[in-house]
């Protein structure tokens, strides 16, 4: 069932977004060569502590850490480590943040020192991914319209879309209906309508959409080491088109 959010509830989201964004903004400083992912989620759990807030994922299911950092061929849910981050390689720090029982999630890919040019069209294609999706966010439009752009996006570029993982409703718990899928056909699915609350977040592939998934029961990788990345904010559907609730800039 799909919860409809009133703008009263859609505006204490966005206020989780806003500490969710501002800790985006001060990743983009700190991510450099030799900087660790624990590393990372300490700064992050400190500074969504620090503003009142708390980490949502850090205990979710059992999981143990307040980001999700994923490197390289990891596609998603990659487990913050000690190794640090080498010149060339892209992460991805995925964050949900609880103010006052409201979420907002929002994933964010970020080269690491000067990284291939191969590397840099997959960012770059990645964010015009979320963001042409986000364009199709409106009232009557229908959840198959924003499968249908990413993917035929990411195609044109020969790249991937992730099948395994798909954007979620979300307001007081983190996955709620429906699912949004990053591929498929226009015209199907839901019909969009105003209250309507969920992410979008694109994960795709340099190589093919297969992956697997570590012992730790939690990570995704390509199953053939290419490289992944993903964009992800938390929408609202609203009369006056979509509203980003985790916008960075």
């Amino acid at each position: 069932m799909i919860i409809m959010k009133t703008p009263q509830q859609i505006e204490l989201m966005a206020q989780a977004g806003k500490i969710l964004t501002a800790c985006h903004r001060e990743l983009r400083e700190i991510i450099r060569p030799g900087i660790t992912t624990m590393e990372i989620d300490h700064f992050a759990d400190h500074f969504i502590n620090s503003h009142g807030a708390k980490a949502e994922q850090k205990g979710y299911k059992g999981y143990p850490f307040a980001t999700c950092a994923s490197v390289n061929d990891e596609i998603c849910h990659g487990f913050p480590t000690q190794t640090p981050l080498q010149e060339g390689d892209i992460v991805t720090i995925d964050m949900v943040v609880n103010l006052n029982g409201w979420l907002a999630d929002s994933a964010w890919s970020y080269p690491v020192g000067q990284i291939s040019e191969k590397a840099d069209k997959l960012l770059n294609v990645t964010k015009e991914c979320l963001y042409i999706g986000i364009e199709k966010a409106v009232i009557g439009n229908r959840l198959g319209d924003i499968s249908h752009a990413i993917q035929a996006h990411a195609e044109s570029y020969s790249f991937s879309v992730v099948r395994d993982f798909t954007g979620h409703g979300i307001g007081q718990k983190m996955h709620e209906d429906p699912q949004v899928l990053h591929y498929g056909n226009p015209n199907r699915g839901v019909k969009l309508s105003e209250g309507m609350v969920f992410t979008i977040e694109p994960m795709i592939n340099i190589g093919a959409y297969n992956l697997t998934i570590d012992e730790n029961g939690w990570t995704a990788r390509t199953a053939d080491g290419s490289l992944s990345a993903q964009y992800e904010h938390t929408i609202a559907i609203t009369k006056n088109g979509p509203l980003v609730l985790t916008e960075q800039d």
